[in-house]
């Protein structure tokens, strides 16, 4: 099996807020807590499978269930599979393009008029070569259809899909959801891309690999990666006394010293997610590669300034009590040092950037957005540092900052919802696939600004979209793409009350189940991909207003109730002062 099927394949897991210058005008009881399962979840190891191959005289749909059943074969590989193939077929077979997994598969029926043996997958969903999940497929793909002949008196497939082809539950039993770090296009921030890989002791070799196969074409205007093109790991990456030695082979040519420390810092954001690795060692064509000062070993927990949770982010909580800014832990609230925290402005909402520098309120009458510092400084009066910065609005949600101080607005007007984006001071529409235009319910920008979340309702159901976000080098956006809607088997419909980032590449969603009484937090991916064994899902028996979560891993998630907050993890109840709103984390 090839190394690019190391960084590929499905699995179920998962993972489960005065004076004014400068005014410009828009562009056209405690609860009950029920959480399961943990997030803290044992890896198991998986029993090895043996393949079988061809046996004398079988059957045509027999050997095709042979096929399938030799796919299987754990640890992953498929040279007994390909045996199953006639000559022909086996040189073009190539299961690494694409991985489908399905719930179960009916026997393998003849077609009587051709000969070919049909195949019915229920619920079949797929992953690209990357491992990235892709989604179901669609229904005119849900039967496989091989081509068989003749060779040496014995039936063999002619033709099969270029896929690697295993039932789900296999899957999930032996593939975990890890991230390939890449560069934004500006080249500032890291950028986690979810992949499923096998678990097990290659994982080292399976990421590098990943890496090395690069962002892909899906990513253009989104990612990039400093790793040179056409590089390849050697025979594996062994890991010893807690170092993985990296050895790649090919050209890399002269690169300069910017250029190795990006690649180095998306071997060691990468390959931290190996518990065995503490550090790494690059060669390149057997040529040791060195930093300034000599140093050819790297923590993996170097590079902290490309943290795609953004460097040095405020892990304090911030909110509105009595019309002014408060900041603090969750049992230390107390008012911001700076003009909203002295003032009443009037504000229904507030968001802080990543550095707790500068912070946004929307006015009570949701037409105006207002800037200013979250902090004073000296020698200058507080009010002549708040900025209005959007009026004659409509109905402006909370808004969003991302890592580049770009603000994220979303104006819920009568023809539908529009999206602005503020940077370098000045607003500009963009237009949202799905989002734009529609009945929006919540929205927010991921920290790294490539990826957004919203909830649009429609005829009273709530769906949760995913997408990406474009930018030019100079970090201009340029579009929103790639927007997959997420569907959830519900027996009711869905009706999402929040949204909040919990991960880099989760987000979790709080919906009713019973109005008023009774709610659910529950993870998603980033990616779409199903809940699995890994996902938090938590019900709290209380009415709960909103989310309060942070992408950053030491953070609390909380859910805000009327009374107060509720970690999410410990089930601790903390009560919060009368009259605390709009709370949440910086971002």
């Amino acid at each position: 099996m090839s190394r690019t099927r190391r960084a590929l394949v499905t699995a179920c897991s998962l993972l489960m807020l005065a004076g004014l210058t400068g005014c410009v005008e828009l562009p056209e009881s405690g609860p009950v807590v029920e959480t399961e399962p943990s997030a803290e979840v044992e890896e198991q190891q998986a029993a090895a499978i043996d393949a079988v191959p061809p046996q004398e005289g079988e059957t045509a749909p027999a050997i095709v269930k042979g096929f399938l059943d030799a796919m299987t074969a754990y640890p992953v590989q498929t040279d007994v599979a390909t045996q199953f193939l006639a000559q022909q077929a086996q040189a073009g077979w190539n299961p690494d393009d694409a991985t489908i997994t399905y719930a179960s598969a009916d026997d393998p029926t003849v077609d009587p008029q051709t000969g070919d043996i049909s195949v019915l997958l229920s619920d079949p969903e797929s992953l690209d070569a990357r491992g990235g999940w892709q989604g179901p497929l669609p229904a005119d793909r849900h039967t496989l259809t091989f081509r068989m002949v003749v060779e040496d008196g014995e039936y063999r497939i002619a033709e099969a899909p270029d896929a690697l082809i295993v039932p789900a539950q296999w899957f999930s039993q032996r593939f975990r959801q890890v991230s390939l770090y890449f560069f934004d296009r500006t080249s500032q921030i890291l950028v986690p891309e979810p992949v499923f890989v096998p678990r097990g002791r290659q994982l080292a070799t399976t990421l590098i690999d990943g890496l090395l196969a690069g962002p892909g074409e899906k990513l253009t205007g989104v990612a990039r990666s400093f790793l040179p093109a056409g590089l390849s790991v050697g025979l594996s990456v062994p890991v010893a006394e807690g170092v993985a030695d990296i050895n790649l082979v090919g050209d890399a040519g002269q690169q300069n010293d910017e250029v190795v420390e990006k690649m180095l810092a998306q071997l060691v954001w990468t390959l931290r997610q190996e518990p065995s690795i503490d550090a790494v060692r690059l060669r390149i064509g057997d040529e040791e590669v060195r930093l300034p000062g000599g140093v050819s070993v790297y923590p993996v927990d170097d590079a902290p300034e490309y943290d795609p949770t953004g460097y040095q982010a405020s892990l304090l909580l911030y909110g509105l009590s009595g019309g002014l800014l408060v900041s603090g832990e969750a049992d230390t609230l107390g008012p911001a040092e700076g003009p909203f925290g002295a003032t009443d402005y009037g504000l229904r909402s507030m968001a802080v950037n990543l550095r707790a520098t500068s912070a946004a309120g929307v006015t009570a009458d949701g037409t105006s957005v207002l800037v200013g510092p979250v902090r004073s400084e000296a020698g200058e009066e507080d009010d002549q540092r708040v900025e209005q910065v959007v009026s004659r609005a409509t109905d402006l949600m909370t808004p969003s900052w991302d890592f580049a101080d770009r603000l994220w607005l979303v104006d819920r007007t009568r023809t539908g919802a529009r999206v602005i984006v503020r940077e370098n001071g000045r607003l500009r529409p963009v237009q949202v696939p799905g989002v734009t235009g529609a009945n929006v319910r919540s929205f927010l920008i991921s920290r790294d600004a490539t990826r957004f979340a919203a909830v649009v309702r429609d005829d009273g159901v709530d769906r949760l979209l995913l997408g990406r976000v474009q930018v030019d080098y100079q970090g201009r956006v340029q579009r929103a793409a790639a927007v997959r809607a997420i569907a959830f088997e519900d027996t009711e419909p869905l009706r999402v009350t929040d949204i909040a980032w919990t991960s880099a590449t989760s987000i979790a969603l709080l919906s009713q189940v019973v109005p008023g009484e009774l709610f659910e937090v529950r993870t998603v991916a980033v990616d779409g991909s199903p809940a699995g064994v890994e996902a938090l899902s938590t019900t709290v028996n209380e009415q709960v207003v909103g989310l309060a979560g942070s992408p950053v891993p030491e953070a609390h998630q909380y859910a805000v109730t009327r009374a107060g907050l509720v970690d999410l993890t410990t089930s601790r109840v903390i009560g919060l002062s009368e009259g605390v709103t709009s709370l949440g984390y910086v971002g």
